[in-house]
């Protein structure tokens, strides 16, 4: 089964909840390791925050400007995080 977060602690992995709700072609989607990026965030196998999406995002830029800046982050992560995003605002308005 796929993960979408591995949270690394030092000697012991946990995963979210939602874990099991979302799937990414049997990869990691963000993963948090305190010996990358201080404990950060990023999209799994990078040393890219995820917060540094949606900075680009909130400045205006496209999805494109941020793979042509972050190359080791794929298109079928941004996506699924951000439908990950929405499905979690959606479901916090019914």
């Amino acid at each position: 089964m796929a993960r979408i977060i591995e949270l690394n602690t030092g000697s012991a992995c946990q995963k979210s909840a939602f874990t099991l709700r979302l799937l990414l072609m049997g990869d990691h989607l963000i993963s948090i390791s305190p010996d990358i990026m201080g404990g950060a965030p990023v999209f799994a196998g990078t040393r890219v925050p995820v917060q540094t999406l949606f900075e680009y995002l909130e400045a205006g830029d496209t999805i494109d400007d941020f793979l042509a800046g972050f190359p080791t982050v794929t298109r079928q992560q941004v996506v699924v995080l951000l439908e990950t995003a929405k499905g979690k605002v959606l479901a916090e308005v019914k």
